[in-house]
């Protein structure tokens, strides 16, 4: 026998050809200017243009079940029935260009498990063409129109034309089988993209503060979903680590460590080096004279200025470290520095095309429909921040060949980007129906006085002092829950790292990034509501059960291949379907990029959990001795499914769940 994956593979291959290519034979005959009306009658079009539909159809239904056969990966039940709704409305509507597709959950179960709400939207467009059409009957002609398929046990027509949909029971289970058999896998991919997202991004000789923390967060999450999808993703931290700055730093270096060049400076503080370094800059003219000419040997590349700064660069990393070790962050230092070199060459380009305008000795470029420029080079022959994006940009699309840029920053910065992004597009480095550059921006974190998060003294709040009290404040939480009584040493330190460091991410990530939020310690470790204390003590308990009841792995594993997951009590059906809307969920952040989707998905699979676990006996034990007399193994099976979804869920967030907390 031959390989079935590639015989899989070069029949799915086959019929995408196909598909292409009847595709391209229907678009066109619908351009009349590719018809010859004349030796070609009008119906006999017609006929051909629908039996090409059908057989399109035809082809699709097949290639879907083909990839539904050979992948284990998990379905998009949303994305599925879009394509059954898209298939009934075409076949229905030939004549209908782009007519709009709503399929949603259903809120209330009484009504169905998903929703079509096409109809009205369609209604609306025919009377927009002066057709007056009913939106039930619509609904009614889509319904009749349903090609066969593996989902939809009945649908039914509710209001002025919502289309409700029941799924059917052993549909639902053996997608559930899918999961605890093959593992939570990604959606299939039809094309491997190269991914970079730019965060974090602290500067130099600077301690990176609250400020930074929604940067750093938010961007490790993204990089973790696009990985998982399966992408190549590169993580950057573009740092300010040259500019102005750099003098006054090399020229105190050398007043108060005149040997750094045999003996590295013990620089314990670098905030207050930066701070003595700048007040001399704005107090003492000889020093600020002396600064930028530092500044002068430095971009000449004198190697003893290369060396302070170098000096001054590591103190910051090795900071910068200790706040990514202590959030579990991943990423590549690429500073401004990096892109120099390339800055005078991307100013040559604009000028070359003759987009650079000359304004008060500044070089500067308009792109279209911005008002605002960008200034390329300053009047003293310098080059700017815009310029460095410029350059980074440009690197990123030729020589990374990135699909997918996203740059994540406070929102104070989206028209910057929205001036580079132009520029970009103005002079042909991108188009962005086939390139997705796009700023992921945040708003700020507040203070429980809902102004901007500062010490009581004024000050900006340092990371690592942060994440410190955050260490604290979850150790008292877990002594007052007198987990120190029944954990060891080793497993109240995990459980310490894991609700402090995952409450402060989980915090960030809950609220809708484009929204400020308030910062609250004790919001955070309040384990009732969408805390990630919470949801942690939620997942302990789930993967307790198993061992409460001794069921070893193995038996899971074999069960999940031999046990038909019933569900005939409407928790438990209520269960099966949360748990496999985890593929909607993925879909909807690599489209908006929006992570508190994923949060507020795992609040409501733990609290359907909960529901369920009082509903539905998983384990019966007798009341006298307490041995275990029954395993529902169905339920078992279930509760193992929440938990890898969960699981997973916590590895996109960057949490870090723990045995027994």
């Amino acid at each position: 026998m031959g390989d079935p994956v590639a015989e899989y593979t070069a029949r799915l291959q086959q019929q995408e050809r196909e598909i292409k290519s009847l595709s391209a034979e229907i678009e066109r005959l619908k351009n009349p200017q590719n018809l010859d009306l004349s030796s070609t009658g009008l119906d006999e079009l017609r006929e051909e243009n629908a039996r090409l539909k059908y057989r399109l159809n035809i082809l699709k239904k097949s290639l879907q079940e083909e990839r539904s056969y050979s992948s284990k990966s998990m379905t998009n039940v949303n994305q599925r029935l879009q394509e059954i709704f898209g298939d009934a409305i075409s076949v229905a509507y030939p004549d209908l260009e782009n007519a709009p597709l709503a399929v949603t959950p259903n809120q209330q179960a009484k009504f169905g498990d998903y929703q079509c709400n096409s109809a009205m939207a369609m209604a609306q467009m025919m009377k927009a063409k002066g057709l007056k059409v009913n939106p039930r009957e619509i609904a009614e002609k889509i319904v009749q129109n349903i090609p066969d398929n593996e989902l939809i046990e009945r649908t039914e027509i509710a209001g002025p034309g919502f289309i409700n949909v029941h799924l059917k029971k052993t549909f639902v289970s053996k997608l559930l089988t899918n999961l605890l058999v093959n593992g939570v896998q990604p959606p299939p991919l039809d094309r491997k993209q190269k991914v970079i997202v730019d965060f974090s991004s602290p500067n130099i000789a600077k301690e990176m503060h609250v400020g930074h923390l929604r940067s750093t967060i938010i961007g490790e999450s993204v990089c973790r979903l696009f990985e998982f999808i399966g992408h190549e993703v590169l993580r950057l931290n573009h740092v300010g680590d040259w500019g102005t700055q750099f003098g006054m730093l090399i020229a105190h270096l050398q007043d108060k460590f005149p040997n750094y060049l045999s003996v590295s400076p013990p620089i314990g503080d670098l905030q207050a080096f930066y701070k003595e370094s700048k007040k001399r800059f704005d107090d003492e003219e000889e020093f600020k004279k002396r600064a930028y000419q530092c500044v002068v040997r430095l971009q000449s590349k004198d190697p003893d200025f290369i060396k302070a700064w170098n000096l001054i660069c590591d103190v910051s990393r090795n900071e910068f470290q200790k706040v990514y070790d202590c959030l579990g962050i991943r990423i590549i230092e690429r500073g401004e520095s990096y892109y120099m070199d390339m800055m005078a060459d991307v100013v040559k380009e604009f000028e070359e095309k003759g987009l650079v305008e000359l304004d008060e000795g500044r070089k500067i470029v308009f792109a279209p429909g911005q008002s605002i420029p960008l200034t390329v080079v300053k009047s003293d022959g310098g080059y700017t921040y815009d310029t460095s994006d410029l350059a980074a940009l440009r690197q990123r699309l030729f020589d990374e060949k990135a699909d997918v840029i996203i740059y994540v920053t406070d929102s104070g910065q989206a028209g910057h980007f929205q001036l580079v992004f132009a520029a970009g597009q103005m002079i042909g480095w991108y188009d962005p129906k086939v390139t997705r550059v796009e700023h992921a921006g945040f708003g700020v974190v507040l203070g429980e006085d809902k102004k901007k998060f500062k010490t009581r003294s004024g000050d900006t709040v340092r990371l690592m002092d942060l994440l410190k009290e955050g260490l604290k404040r979850s150790m008292d939480k877990l002594k007052e829950k007198g987990r120190d009584k029944v954990l060891t040493p080793e497993e109240l330190m995990q459980a310490q790292q894991a609700v402090a460091f995952g409450c402060i991410k989980y915090a960030d990530l809950s609220h809708n990034r484009i929204n400020d939020y308030i910062f609250s310690f004790d919001k955070m470790l309040d384990d009732r509501g969408n805390t990630a204390a919470y949801l942690l003590y939620a997942f302990t308990r789930i993967r307790s059960i198993a061992r409460l009841a001794n069921i070893e792995e193995a038996a899971l594993r074999k069960a999940a291949e031999t046990c038909e997951i019933l569900l005939e009590h409407e928790k438990e059906w209520k269960l099966g379907k949360c748990i496999l809307r985890f593929p909607e969920i993925l879909q909807k952040m690599v489209d908006d990029l929006l992570l508190h989707t994923l949060c507020d998905y795992l609040y409501e699979l733990a609290t359907t959990f909960t529901e369920f676990y009082d509903s539905c006996y998983c384990v019966e034990k007798d009341r006298q001795t307490g041995e275990v007399v029954k395993v529902n193994m169905w339920r078992m099976l279930l509760c193992e499914a929440t938990a890898v979804i969960m699981a997973k869920g916590f590895d996109l967030l960057g949490l870090n769940p723990v045995q027994r907390m």
